[in-house]
């Protein structure tokens, strides 16, 4: 029974004695309509408690049923309805309106009137911008200013600006999208007759007309459409990227009653539902109409943003509009991913800050000092103010904070955006991971995380449709112990020579799918020839068991099946001529021998994950009722008659099947009398209609009757790795990057994958779960058994789980993945639950440190829910960055979870790719992501920040020295317009450029040496030890450029009698030798020279120059006279020739001790890329000669191993068959070739 704690009234259809676990009032439906509600007292006096409530039902009384406490009610065709005061909510203070949306949409975050505000409000909630606009209002107090309020405010606006016009660029493109949304057309029936309407002026309870081809403008209630029962075809794509057509039906009573305008004008149900929320595969309701109510599920909505196909008109009722429909609540904020380097600068920047404050209060210490001492003794420097040394030191003190604010990178946010949009864009346009096939490029659908990609540790993978490419083949067969092969090991020109090879002519079978080959020209015979029973049993079981739709477009047969795995079966009969053509809800015609044959469908079994097969009870043409069933291995074989033959040879070509790693499946029968049938579909009646435990009901009753079942073969079907995907992981494996397969097969199929796909090795011990049960035992045993001393918290080296020498990989189930999830335990008490957890807190770990000493890790029959716990477990305890990869929707949440996500566009449709953060077509394009992209992402980012860091304590701390000769007054030693444009014009370019371009090597080398990726996951290139050698190369560089020009100025005299070592003159050469050093150092430190990057360098030093000869030039001075001071000192300073040796001086001294550590590295502790870089040219003629010899190859695992057929995790269209809705009449199909 489900937990109802947090439930006020119940639903519940009483059929048999059932007990309820709570307090509840009943409401009597009488067969005319509602009755009072009141307590009803069973006749048969049994005794009722507080904690539960038996109830009878008796063939005399009459039924009871429960209905939801629902708060959203439609009524049809009635706008002033909705209107009612009891539907209205306070918006604000006495203000209300309907809690009813109106169909309008708004995506957009600005109007015209509040743009600038807002936009302004976001952008000071970052630190830094907040930071800025504190410094730029103390900079507007005269008593603590040392600096012009522009020197902060052009950056700042600067800053602001280009982030306010990207923020609009995409306001505007919201803004569009909404307006043409908005003004799509519609057909509402207003007073009596379908009138065209926009989507904006759309109600709820509106009844609306959709045509071919027409998106749907809310979330309705479907009530009848031109299609046979009210059937209508939809496209999903936008909802869930799937553009496979599902599969939507009215109910009965509308169907019949609501087909004419009249009619539906006429119509006035209400609907009792759910709110509105965001669960796109859930809607529970019920609709009372002329006194009768009937039940509405999902397969009864149409959903705002999917698309009508296949059906020419249809009708419906708006339940949900505009906010509240299911596609507009799941727009919701996605968790925001951050990659490490992002959180490590963050911490960075509050060090900067630390340090700023540190030294800003150094030295207004040293100010008060000067002053009491000097200061206030020397008449000259007498300002006529009253102020004593302290608040003289506390001006100081502020003073400094805005002097050295440089030294926080107000523009690094800004450029560190523009770098990663950059790199973002060179994965969308690498030809090298587009997929031509589908016309599928690679997409960065995030900006954020592309230096993630270099850092990867862990990865974790689905296996169909993800390593494999989800495409499946009939290969082999074996029927009553003998096999049949579908060659797939003979080259072209040998069959040409080998007859028997030849592929089998299927042109004497008009229905024949041309794509479809097989080789075994016996199996052909034998089922032609009709003389052998089992065979002809054996197709017709795959023509019949299955829960296929068919569909006739131009005279050809299309079948929509829930999985690949069934297509293919199906297909496989239709070629040998048992072609599956119709179905009703109670009937399937196939076409057998030459002529059509209809079988009455008494039930439908249909598969789910925990029974592992599927069955269907027919009745034959000649009267007899006989079950079909198709299963994995595991369960067929357990619920086979004694009397079954040909079970070891049909055991021995699984052997052979699986060693080949394919997909495997049993088919079986069994002939069931009708008084047999009878007594069992009581049985199966009852439980189709129980309100409790509904599929678990079912099972018992499936059980009953798939028992004593008669074997007639197995079919193993291929289901092909996609290309490259040994390469790819054995590559991924160099670059010491595990990988685990996260998948919901069975063991053994999984394990044989692994094996082809060199996941698996034979040199690998496998581990499984009663090994790990072990292991994991004595662990915990060994920790009981330690001294309390050494236990609590000690953080010490654990002993390895593998001591013996070797490589190691784990295979587990999900009911294992259970006890180690606690899945099963959350039931407990909260008292022991506490300590409980505390234990499998210490058992995960155990856990999670085996899993992580083994080279592979496969993890089988998990549910996408445990997918997600796995990648959470990792994460939690080894602090890893992980990567998860997968295509369908069950690999959704694994996705979301993983520091980065990447959607495979496979045969599962859109959902994983919609989910992810990159997306891409094939498997082997991991390996160009990660070690390619990925690692160049992560090396520029890195050498950016370093870089970045360095040159703004370069160029902020020549303050700090100059305040020892200033009496630490807070002057600056740079001309004020320097301070500005400095990290705007004069160093950004190089520094940008090196962030979006560098490389040490190129692509085909960063793949021929994965070893180039080890650097990542150490994050040994951008770290605090890091970020301190550049604060010291900063303070180095800062004394050279402040000393050897303070020094070259004492006592000099110029070549015209002049002296030129005034405080501008010294502020330009100390700038100028600056500019050089910065310039020349990016320069050092690119590794990948373009046109661009010479140019940047060059253009900056050439814009430095520019800029300040025009701003030292006469006539700027005469138009703002106080804004630039610094008239003449460019050309006076820079015509001395020993100021021009002073700027060489200080730039040589500055640059040699990084050409000597350089040097000294390359040649005496070179890196792995270091020693790439140095025998390039030679690894390049390598490739290219390999390129030249290449041959593919591909070889199978040795070892013979069991596989077993593994079904989708979806249901199939059981429930849509056997409602007799989801199927077009045969005699809609006129003129099909295939109908007689």
């Amino acid at each position: 029974m489900r937990r109802l704690s947090s439930v006020r009234k119940i639903s519940i259809v009483v059929i048999s004695e059932t007990t309820i676990p709570i307090d509840f009032k009943l409401v009597n439906l009488e067969p005319t309509g509602f009755g009072e509600s009141r307590t009803r007292r069973c006749g048969c006096k049994r005794s009722f408690n507080q904690n539960s409530l038996t109830l009878c039902f008796h063939q005399n009384s009459v039924p009871l049923f429960f209905f939801p406490d629902v708060s959203w009610k439609v009524k049809a065709n009635d706008r002033a309805y909705h209107q009612l005061p009891e539907f209205q909510k306070k918006v604000f203070l006495c203000f209300k309106k309907s809690r009813y949306s109106g169909n309008a949409i708004k995506t957009y975050k600005y109007n015209v009137l509040t743009f600038i505000p807002l936009n302004l409000f976001e952008q000071f909630k970052r630190a830094a911008n907040l930071y800025f606009l504190a410094l730029l209002i103390l900079q507007v107090i005269p008593e603590i200013s040392t600096l012009p309020w522009y020197t902060t405010l052009i950056p700042l606006v600067v800053v602001l600006g280009v982030t306010a016009i990207k923020d609009l660029v995409d306001d505007l493109a919201r803004h569009r999208m909404d307006k043409e949304i908005n003004n799509r057309k519609s057909e509402v029936l207003l007073n009596g007759r379908f009138q065209e309407a926009k989507w904006r002026d759309i109600q709820v309870g509106d009844v609306v007309r959709l045509k071919k081809n027409d998106f749907v403008p809310a979330d309705i209630l479907l009530l009848s459409s031109s299609n046979p029962n009210s059937l209508c075809y939809v496209e999903t794509a936008e909802l869930d990227g799937e553009t496979n057509l599902k599969f939507k039906m009215g109910l009965r009573v509308t169907d019949e009653r609501l087909q004419e305008e009249r009619q539906l004008a006429e119509f006035d149900a209400l609907i009792d539902c759910e709110e509105p929320n965001n669960r796109l595969d859930k809607f529970t309701g019920t609709m009372l109409w002329r006194r009768e109510r009937y039940p509405l599920d999902l397969d009864n909505m149409l959903l705002r943003g999917c698309k009508v196909r296949n059906t020419e008109e249809c009708h419906g009722l708006v339940i949900f509009a505009g906010a509240d429909t299911k596609i507009m609540r799941n727009g919701g904020k996605t968790r925001f991913k951050r990659t490490k380097i992002d959180k490590l600068m963050n911490y960075m920047v509050y060090t900067i800050f630390v340090l700023l404050v540190l030294v800003a209060a150094g030295l207004a210490i040293g100010h008060t000092f000067w002053w009491e001492q000097i200061g206030s003794k020397a008449w000259y420097l007498f300002d006529g103010k009253d102020q004593d040394a302290s608040y003289r030191g506390f001006l100081s003190f502020w003073g400094y904070l805005i002097v050295l604010n440089t030294m926080v990178p107000i523009s690094l946010y800004v450029s560190v955006e523009i770098i990663r949009l950059g790199q973002s864009k060179f994965i969308n346009w690498d030809l090298q991971m587009y997929f031509a096939e589908k016309d599928t490029p690679a997409k960065a659908r995030t900006t954020t995380l592309n230096e993630q990609l270099g850092q990867i540790e862990y990865i974790f993978s689905d296996k169909t449709g993800t390593l494999t490419q989800n495409v499946m083949q009939f290969k082999k067969c074996t029927i009553a112990g003998r096999s049949y092969v579908r060659s797939g090991l003979f080259t072209h020109n040998a069959l040409l020579w080998c007859p028997w090879f030849q592929p089998v002519d299927f042109s004497w079978n008009q229905y024949a799918d041309r794509k479809f080959q097989f080789t075994d020209h016996a199996l052909v015979s034998c089922v032609r020839s009709r003389k052998d029973k089992d065979a002809v049993e054996f197709f017709k079981l795959l023509s019949l068991c299955h829960t296929v739709m068919v569909e006739h477009k131009d005279g050809e047969l299309v079948y929509q099946a829930a999985s690949p795995d069934e297509g293919a079966l199906v297909t496989a009969a239709r070629n040998f001529g048992y072609v599956f053509l119709s179905r009703t809800q109670d009937s399937i015609t196939i076409r057998e021998a030459d002529q059509e044959a209809t079988y009455e469908m008494l039930a439908l079994l249909d598969f789910n994950s925990d029974r592992k097969r599927m069955s269907i009870i027919l009745r034959c043409p000649d009267g007899r009722v006989r079950l079909y069933c198709k299963g994995a291995d595991t369960v067929i074989y357990e619920r086979l008659s004694p009397n079954s033959r040909h079970k070891e040879t049909t055991q021995a070509a699984l052997d052979v099947f699986a060693n080949e790693t394919l997909r495997t499946l049993c088919l079986c029968y069994k002939d069931i009398s009708d008084a047999e049938y009878n007594a069992w579909s009581r049985k199966h009646k009852e439980a189709q209609v129980t309100m409790v435990d509904r599929d678990a009901a079912l099972d018992r009753v499936y059980e009953q009757i798939e028992n004593n079942l008669m074997l007639i073969g197995a079919t193993a079907i291929e289901d092909k790795l996609q290309d490259g995907v040994p390469e790819t992981i054995a590559k991924l494996a160099k670059a010491d990057i595990k990988i685990w397969v996260l998948t919901g097969d069975k063991k053994e199929t999984a394990e044989n994958i692994g094996y082809s796909c060199s996941l698996l090795t034979d040199d690998m011990q496998i581990h499984y779960g009663e090994d790990v049960n072990e292991k994991l035992r004595t662990r915990q045993e060994n920790r009981r058994n330690e001294p309390l001393t050494q236990r609590p918290g000690r953080k010490k080296t654990a002993e390895p789980f593998f001591t013996t020498p070797g490589k190691n990989a784990l295979i587990i189930t999900g009911g294992w993945l259970n006890e180690i999830l606690y899945e099963k335990k959350k039931k407990r008490r909260r008292l022991r639950l506490h300590l409980l957890m505390w234990c499998v807190h210490v058992f995960q770990i155990d856990f999670v440190d085996m899993a992580c000493e083994c080279e592979a890790v496969i993890c089988c029959r998990v549910t996408p829910k445990q997918k997600a716990n796995v990648v959470s477990l990792v994460k939690k305890y080894k602090k890893a960055v992980t990567l998860s990869i997968g295509d369908g929707a069950n690999d959704v949440n694994m996705i979301k979870t993983a520091d980065i996500g990447v959607g495979i566009s496979g045969q599962e449709g859109m959902q994983a790719v919609m989910s992810s953060d990159y997306a891409f077509a094939q498997f082997r394009y991991l390996q160009r992501l990660l070690l390619v992209h990925g690692r160049w992402s992560y090396i520029r980012m890195c050498k950016f920040l370093r870089f970045f860091f360095f040159k703004n304590f370069a160029f902020t701390l020549v303050h700090f020295w100059y305040s020892f000769f200033s009496g630490y007054s807070s002057q600056v030693a740079y001309e004020d317009w320097f301070i500005t444009l400095y990290n705007l014009f004069y160093s950004s370019l190089p520094v940008l450029l090196v962030g979006l371009l560098d490389q040490d090597v190129n692509d085909k080398l960063s793949l021929k040496f994965p070893k180039l990726y080890l650097p990542g996951q150490q994050g040994s290139l951008f770290n605090y030890k890091n970020f301190f050698i550049s604060l010291f190369h900063g303070i180095f560089v800062s004394l050279i450029i402040f000393f050897i020009p303070y020094g070259a100025f004492l006592q000099t005299m110029g070549q015209d009698g002049e002296a030129p070592s005034d405080y501008q003159s010294f502020a330009v050469v100390t700038a100028s030798s600056l500019i050089f050093t910065v310039n020349l150092q990016i320069s050092l430190d690119t590794s990948y020279w373009t046109f661009v990057n010479c140019f940047a360098v060059l253009g900056s030093i050439a814009i430095y120059f520019g800029i300040m000869f025009d701003i030292h030039s006469a006539g700027i001075h005469v138009i703002f006279t106080s804004q630039f001071t610094f008239t003449g000192v460019a050309s006076n300073a820079l015509r001395q020739p020993y100021l021009w040796l002073t700027i060489i001086l200080t730039v040589g001294i500055s640059l040699l001790p990084v050409i000597c550590i350089q040097f000294l590295h390359k040649t005496i502790w070179p890196s792995v890329g270091d020693k790439v870089q140095r025998n390039r040219r030679k690894y390049e003629l390598e490739l290219e000669e390999e390129e030249r010899k290449r041959a593919p190859a591909f070889q199978r695992g040795r070892r013979s191993r069991r596989s077993a057929y593994a079904f989708s995790h979806s249901r199939g269209y059981a429930d849509l068959i056997a409602s007799g809705r989801s199927i077009r009449r045969p005699r809609d199909c006129r003129g099909c070739k295939y109908r007689r």
